[in-house]
């Protein structure tokens, strides 16, 4: 499998596991902390502009699965909310993901962007453009796939120099958290869970 595949299958196993994490917590308290704390993460992300877990967070906690649980959001405080909120404007896809675009277009390098957007602006010029026209290549199409690859050049233009975290005690069991992450993707059985602790009003 190439390693462009195993980051495409990260990002979903990311996305289900913060919908995992939340269905499974059985107690109104702990999903109210798990809420914040995985607001806390995206937030992290964006800062450090790994904007790829960003989305897969936001993306996650949108889930109706978790979107629906109200009783665990009115636990958040305005803080918070209004956090979630501008990341919901940060990642919504209207306008061909204008608000993302142009927030990505003042950062610096090094950036780890949104890939499955690069992958359909990609698929999207290559399919929807011949290459050849009239015998001739197409440099309109050549041209915008050139684009999207300057994009990924620009964000990794810069070496990514991260500050090493204080190692925790219990370092390798994190580790081995991290690299087995506990997923359901099956969505009918997340809204089970869902509905298990929030029952939908009457």
């Amino acid at each position: 499998m190439c390693n462009l595949d195993v980051f495409l299958r990260r990002f979903n196993e990311i996305q289900y596991w913060v919908v995992t994490e939340m269905c499974l917590a059985n107690a109104l308290s702990k999903r109210s902390q798990l809420l914040r704390k995985f607001i806390k993460l995206a937030a992290y992300c964006k800062e450090q502009q790994n904007l790829n877990a960003f989305f897969a967070i936001v993306i996650g906690l949108s889930n109706v699965a978790i979107s629906r649980l109200t009783q665990t959001w009115e636990r958040l405080s305005s803080r918070f909310r209004k956090m979630y909120t501008e990341f919901e404007m940060l990642i919504d896809p209207s306008k061909n993901h204008r608000a993302y675009r142009m927030y990505v277009a003042k950062l610096h390098s090094p950036i780890l962007p949104f890939t499955p957007l690069l992958m359909k602006d990609m698929t999207f010029t290559h399919e929807g453009n011949s290459t050849i026209i009239d015998g001739l290549v197409n440099f309109e199409k050549m041209h915008m796939l050139a684009e999207t690859l300057r994009t990924i050049r620009y964000c990794r233009s810069r070496p990514l120099a991260l500050e090493a975290p204080p190692v925790p005690k219990n370092e390798n069991e994190i580790r081995a958290y991290v690299r087995n992450l506990q997923v359901i993707d099956n969505q009918r059985r997340l809204l089970t869970l869902s509905q298990r602790h929030e029952p939908k009003r009457p």
